[in-house]
């Protein structure tokens, strides 16, 4: 039994899209945090191994939701997941500051939600 395939199309690519936007987000970002006194080009190099991972998980992911979601409604989906996944890197793992501003962010994506995914 497969518990990804068992699920629902949307929960599927969901599920997807969050792990691969960790890998996207650890990609390019934490090189601000760990590589920033080495060359650009190392940091490039390390980045585009981890992001290796986000493209083998996100391709299936996109697959698999265009079976069901149109093109708009899986970019709107991918920046819910990227702000979800985002805001708590940012605050936790890059020790910023949580600013007002994210939730407005937030507001104005759940509105491309509603307008793509009204019926």
């Amino acid at each position: 039994m497969n518990l990804v395939k068992d699920l629902p199309v949307i929960w599927q690519t969901v599920l997807l899209l969050a792990a691969s936007n960790v890998f996207m987000t650890f990609a390019w970002y934490s090189h601000l945090k760990h590589l920033n006194e080495k060359p650009w080009w190392i940091a490039a190099l390390v980045s585009w191994g981890i992001a290796l991972f986000e493209y083998l998980i996100q391709v299936p992911a996109n697959r698999i939701g265009n079976t069901e979601m149109s093109l708009a409604q899986l970019k709107i989906l991918q920046e819910v997941i990227t702000l979800t996944v985002f805001v708590p890197f940012v605050v936790f793992y890059m020790n910023q500051p949580l600013k007002l501003d994210y939730l407005w962010a937030a507001l104005c994506i759940l509105g491309a939600v509603y307008f793509v995914f009204r019926t």
